[in-house]
């Protein structure tokens, strides 16, 4: 019978659940669902991680190669984050050319590298004016169960965490490069963002770490990023309302 009704009417099945600050899973509205994290999955990648929230999982690989800098900006490297949403992790996502939800998380990646610069570009710099290093960040994800930002968030952090480079030097009067595989040095990660999304159902309840049913009924998705317990960005994919929490803080 309740599966009828959440067939039927599934915005009213999951409202009565709200109304009592609880959710059909059986989580509170402030309760996230079990994490697992795996760093190191990828040995081919220079750093990897695997993250699942629930059945949500994604995979984080870093490549990194050889460049020359732009000109007017002679001491950074390049930092190339891609979030890649194929039909084998969803139905609701078609084959071809990356969606538009792709595209908007790979620019909220950029913007999260970016703003909180969790890694310097200028770190990425092997000789000024010369030789730079480019980092392609690849988050595929294997199974989309909602919440896929905060996903690839703590794929990504976890993946610049487990990222190793050789040594590169130029030979001065040559100009060769040479490659040091032998001399790994870490990348260094200078912050950790941390990703809270909410879903918000009915412009007045707030839940965190939705699922991709509560999503789809929900009013809106909002997303917020810290660095050190201080707000770095905040990321609204479509229209979101005001809304008023029980503590009587809005947010906008």
């Amino acid at each position: 019978m309740a599966v009828d009704y959440k067939t039927a009417q599934p915005k009213e099945y999951y409202r009565k659940f709200l109304e009592k600050e609880v959710r059909p899973d059986g989580r509170e509205l402030a309760e996230f669902r079990p994490t697992v994290l795996n760093i190191g999955s990828v040995s081919t990648a220079e750093g990897s991680s695997l993250i699942k929230f629930g059945n949500t999982t994604v995979m984080c690989g870093i490549k990194a190669e050889l460049a020359n800098p732009k000109t007017e900006e002679p001491q950074k490297g390049f930092i190339v984050p891609n979030v890649e949403l194929s039909p084998l992790c969803s139905p609701h996502f078609r084959p071809g050319p990356p969606g538009e939800q792709a595209q908007v998380m790979s620019h909220f990646m950029a913007e999260v590298i970016k703003n909180s610069k969790c890694v310097q570009l200028e770190d990425l710099c092997i000789v000024p004016g010369k030789l730079v290093w480019v980092l392609h960040v690849d988050m595929i994800c294997l199974n989309y169960d909602g919440n896929v930002t905060d996903a690839c968030v703590l794929a990504l952090l976890a993946a610049f965490k487990n990222t190793v480079l050789p040594t590169v030097e130029v030979n001065d009067e040559t100009q060769a490069i040479e490659t040091k595989l032998d001399k790994l040095q870490p990348l260094r990660v200078h912050s950790h963002p941390a990703s809270t999304t909410f879903a918000i159902f009915d412009d007045n309840i707030l839940f965190v770490d939705p699922t991709v049913d509560e999503e789809s009924l929900a009013t809106g998705v909002l997303t917020v990023v810290t660095v050190d317990d201080k707000l770095c960005m905040v990321h609204k994919p479509g229209k979101v309302h005001q809304v008023r929490l029980h503590t009587g803080h809005r947010i906008y």
